[in-house]
């Protein structure tokens, strides 16, 4: 029996269009009224309609109404960007019962408004192109039935540091199943070896009240000293097998958490490091938290923080973000412990984001700690106990005796981060960070689905951030867990079986690895649920058998041919 969606397809093609203003963001560089007047001259379109704030309830609820009372069956909206909106408006026009891919948008704000500021005719007038384009590639839209597979509801967490620990812990109080993998032989991470918090609470305290509690959770399965050696699967049913010291384990799991943290530089031939006299930031929390500063020949008279010490250079370009806020934590440690000591930070820029950190900048003023700027291109030298730098206020090169001097490094990606990524196939940045799926709006999830990062594997972040992070990834995981079953988008590649001829020119175009090869019938496969969409294998199949649904040849050619 055919469905009253199905029949849709069949049916002449009745659009609707809906100009958003979005207050002047929009109509406030072009002309949205011509827009609107120019969309009802467009074939098919038998309503338009121009809405302050499309995206506002007043704008969806006429939507709604449009559908049922103009009897429409596609929808048209321009407005602002596709991604986030698109799901707002799709779901819409399920509400009002129309099949949501038979939903298109255009983007007038990034594409119009923004990039032709001050020339509103021309901003127009593209408008004008883009609503046409759209309109031919909605009168040919196909309604679609989404994706539905099982799940598992167990979690893989990687890194049993303060974000592991957090999203474990999280993620079991939901009870759900998880297993924690750490690489080493105990729990948390660079944590371990930091004295106190900035928030004045020690970690030892705060680390081994999280650790405890994990490690009693009955839906929390531990393994130490332990490596994940293969992965594969898609979300809901991934299969990962784990190293551990009794021998290799297999485990079905329906989301994976990577937090495998970061490792602080050591400063091998930067500012004297390796001579006596000069540590580094994290040896001296280890000093601080263990008691042992004057082993380090620190005599209470004078310590100098240097700065950005093999950070923001040709080598690493980006700024840790944390150091600057460290270096001030342990600079107030040293002066309380040392009241009449001459404590100096020398830095090229103080990152102390966020007013917590940065009352704490003036709290070190007000206790003593010294401040000053030098600049990359004349850098201090430290040599015999002494350093030099040149003071930018004053134009004079000072020269200090320093009983020890420190060298805030920077956090650095973990050097098997990219076994791992090559493993998950998730990408890293230039700096050997996992890569996040959009920094603003999934900063916690990969590009593929059911993967998601937290912590300093990420990029370099606090206990506080890591632990904040790690809640957040349990959120996003129970999202997903917490369903029936998983439906994705049904905006996937599909393949002709018998036009196919089997070249395998589209296997290594597909970056999620969702083509495989039948041999048997010696044809390429889809597995929709690891497709993403992207559309590669369409672009390449020579015998065009590979086609993605919603962006058929003939609906692209369509908005071409409308141009």
């Amino acid at each position: 029996m055919m469905t009253r969606e199905n029949m849709k397809m069949y049916e002449e093609p009745r659009i609707g269009v809906f100009v958003c203003d979005c207050g002047s963001n929009i109509a406030g560089h072009l002309d949205c009224a011509d827009v609107t007047e120019f969309a009802k001259t467009l074939p098919h379109v038998v309503y338009v309609k121009e809405n302050l704030y499309t995206c506002s309830e007043s704008g969806i609820v006429e939507i709604k109404n449009a559908i049922t009372q103009e009897n429409l069956n596609r929808v048209l909206v321009a407005s602002c960007s596709p991604r986030t909106h698109h799901p707002l408006f799709a779901s819409s026009c399920a509400e009002a019962g129309l099949n949501p891919y038979l939903f298109e948008m255009v983007n007038i704000r990034d594409q119009c408004s923004w990039v032709h500021m001050g020339k509103r005719d021309d901003a127009t007038r593209k408008a004008k192109e883009l609503v046409k384009m759209g309109v031919a590639k909605a009168a040919g839209l196909e309604p679609q039935e989404e994706i539905e597979s099982s799940l598992i509801r167990k979690i893989l967490v990687v890194g049993g540091g303060i974000a592991g620990l957090s999203a474990a812990q999280a993620l079991a109080d939901m009870d759900l199943e998880v297993t924690l993998v750490e690489k080493s032989k105990s729990f948390g991470g660079l944590l371990r070896s930091v004295g106190m918090l900035d928030t004045g609470e020690a970690a030892e305290d705060f680390l081994s009240g999280v650790i405890s509690d994990v490690e009693s959770k009955s839906n929390i399965t531990c393994h130490k000293g332990a490596t994940i050696k293969s992965t594969g699967g898609y979300i809901g049913n991934y299969e990962v097998v784990i190293d551990t010291a009794e021998g290799e384990i297999t485990e079905a799991v329906g989301a994976m958490v990577v937090a495998t943290g970061a490792v602080p530089l050591v400063p091998e031939g930067i500012f004297g490091y390796g001579a006596g006299g000069v540590i580094s930031l994290m040896e001296l929390e280890n000093h601080l938290k263990a008691g042992t500063l004057e082993s380090t020949g620190f005599k209470g008279r004078r310590m100098v923080f240097i700065q950005c010490a093999g950070a923001r250079n040709d080598e690493r370009e980006y700024c840790s973000r944390i150091c600057c806020m460290t270096a001030v934590k342990n600079a107030m440690d040293v002066k309380k412990r040392y009241p009449q000591a001459d404590v100096r930070v020398l830095y090229r820029d103080m990152q102390m984001y966020g007013a917590h950190k940065e009352q704490m900048l003036w709290d070190a003023r007000g206790l003593g700690v010294r401040f000053d700027v030098y600049s990359p291109d004349n850098p201090p030298v430290v040599e015999e106990g002494k350093v030099s730098y040149f003071q930018a206020v004053t134009g004079e090169t000072l020269e200090l005796d320093a009983d020890l001097t420190v060298l805030s490094t920077p956090l650095t990606a973990r050097d098997d981060a990219g076994t791992l990524a090559n493993m998950l196939r998730v990408p890293t940045d230039q700096n050997g960070f996992f890569l996040e799926a959009h920094a603003k709006l999934r900063p916690l999830d990969f590009a593929a689905d059911g993967l998601f990062v937290a912590g300093a594997g990420r990029y370099p972040a606090t206990a506080t951030e890591s632990r904040t992070q790690g809640l957040g990834v349990a959120s996003r995981v129970a999202a997903i867990l917490f369903k029936d079953k998983l439906v994705k988008s049904a905006i996937v590649a599909q393949i002709d079986p018998g036009s196919c001829v089997g070249c395998l020119g589209c296997l290594p175009m597909c970056p999620y690895e969702a083509i495989t090869f039948n041999k048997e019938k010696r044809v390429c496969e889809i597995n929709e649920i690891l497709c993403k969409g992207c559309g590669n294998c369409a672009a390449t199949c020579p015998s065009h058998s590979a086609l993605l649904r919603g962006y058929k040849p003939e609906q692209l050619l369509a908005q071409i041919g409308a141009l």
